[in-house]
């Protein structure tokens, strides 16, 4: 998963990797280069290190992204930063 700190959401492509995943209507998502991809739903991803919510599910994308924006604004996540451009995510309910 990438850490992207201008994505407005968590993004995957990959619904096997939701325990849920409601269906959404086709919401066009703008990515960086301006490409609009269809959004397919809204669920959330557990893993073994981290649990996220409000993922959007894209399925065009070609990679993970963890929003640094949406973790720092969650309660569950404490997210530090570094002079060399090191971020550290630590989540807090584990």
């Amino acid at each position: 998963m990438s850490l992207d700190y201008g994505a407005s959401h968590h993004m995957s492509p990959n619904s096997s990797s939701f325990t849920y995943v409601s269906p959404s209507p086709s919401i066009p998502i703008m990515t960086v280069d301006g490409t609009l991809v269809p959004l397919a739903g809204i669920g959330s991803i557990d893993t073994q290190h981290l649990s996220l919510l409000n993922v959007y599910l894209i399925l065009k994308l070609k990679l993970n992204i963890a929003s640094v924006g949406q973790l720092c604004d969650s309660s569950d996540f404490l997210v530090t930063f570094s002079f060399f451009f090191f971020c550290c995510v630590q989540n807090l309910q584990s």
